[in-house]
């Protein structure tokens, strides 16, 4: 007979608390007044407030930081091109929702081999944003599991709800908490309901429990985010970029009473995961923007220094993704510096 052990988890390496990671590497001055402005612009996108077309676009998941701040480099000269069609913001995800199996994330795995060195790659992280912040680089990601945030998001101008958590409570309530704009994809199965009943839940007061900066549960009182918003990524249907589920998805918002300005995802399901399917929702998006269609607040790209992905087998590719494909970088600058020629004239 098989005996049942009552213990279903095994605790080893004790892991500094948010606090300790805020100090050896802190938000200073200039980096609050940074990320404010940036928050506060996305805002004044998403509001209709400012014309400007929001842009998010970076790696699939950041595997290696030195590459990441390559791109960073190249995206922060592009944004300054382009600084009154476009607000860009670069996509840093370091944790990867997993369907089945797979890596986890930079924040888990950071040497890709399996030993899980979570302090490490904790610090990576942090350290990536304050570096991506005083180069003058606003910085957006999943947030998806619910205590890791406290190592980062006070770097992060932008925050997401990802297509498998849209639904679930915990998450929905840390959007709430959290003082930054948040989107709330549609579910994995082309599911928008699920995206909007997380903004109403998110945009009310709730209480709850937590984890406070300094490890410590508490009692945890969120006031309600205002500035949650819809993530079209597609679904298992195809793509939902087209101006019919483009309008559809305006009406459902407008019938909820929830935020109509959404943004679209141009990978995932809304290219079949094919890089150079990307170009395609890009252009039709943005003459839908183009044509008059003031609903559509910003885009999202998945983008890297090299074409495609690779397989995880050392030594790996620089620059090239090791989760979803991406577009290369010399084609994603022409697409976009094509789409804000197009919008000057």
């Amino acid at each position: 007979m098989t005996l049942i052990s009552l213990e279903t988890e095994t605790f080893q390496d004790t892991l500094p608390n948010p606090e300790e990671v805020q100090q050896e590497i802190p938000l200073n001055k200039e980096h609050l007044a940074f990320v404010q402005q940036a928050r506060e612009t996305i805002e004044a996108i998403l509001n209709g407030w400012d014309s400007r077309i929001l842009l998010i676009v970076g790696p699939c998941s950041i595997h290696d930081p030195a590459a990441a701040l390559e791109f960073g480099s190249k995206l922060r000269l592009l944004s300054e091109q382009i600084a009154d069609r476009f607000f860009v913001v670069m996509r840093t995800y370091f944790e990867k929702p997993r369907s089945t199996l797979g890596w986890k994330g930079l924040i888990y795995d950071p040497d890709i081999d399996g030993s899980y060195q979570m302090t490490k790659g904790i610090r990576l992280a942090r350290k990536l944003l304050s570096d991506l912040s005083d180069m003058g680089l606003s910085t957006g990601c999943e947030l998806l599991e619910i205590n890791t945030h406290h190592y980062f998001s006070d770097f992060l101008s932008w925050g997401c709800i990802g297509a498998r958590t849209s639904s679930s409570p915990p998450h929905r309530q840390l959007a709430a908490s959290l003082n930054l704009p948040i989107g709330f994809k549609n579910s994995t199965d082309g599911n928008i309901q699920n995206a909007i009943q997380g903004i109403l839940a998110a945009s009310a007061p709730h209480i709850y429990m937590g984890l406070s900066p300094s490890g410590q549960m508490v009692r945890i009182q969120a006031e309600g985010n205002p500035v949650c918003h819809v993530v079209l990524r597609g679904g298992e249907d195809g793509p939902n970029y087209h101006p019919q589920s483009i309008q559809t998805v305006v009406q459902k918002c407008q019938t909820a009473k929830v935020c109509t300005r959404i943004i679209v995802d141009c990978s995932h399901d809304n290219c079949s995961k094919k890089p150079e399917q990307q170009i395609e929702a890009f252009n039709s998006v943005m003459e839908q923007i183009i044509r008059g269609n003031h609903h559509i607040a910003g885009l999202m790209l998945e983008s890297h220094l090299q074409r495609g992905s690779q397989e995880i087998s050392f030594p790996l590719h620089y620059g090239q993704s090791i989760t979803d494909p991406c577009l290369d970088w010399p084609t994603t600058e022409k697409m976009i510096l094509t789409a804000y020629s197009q919008l000057k004239k």
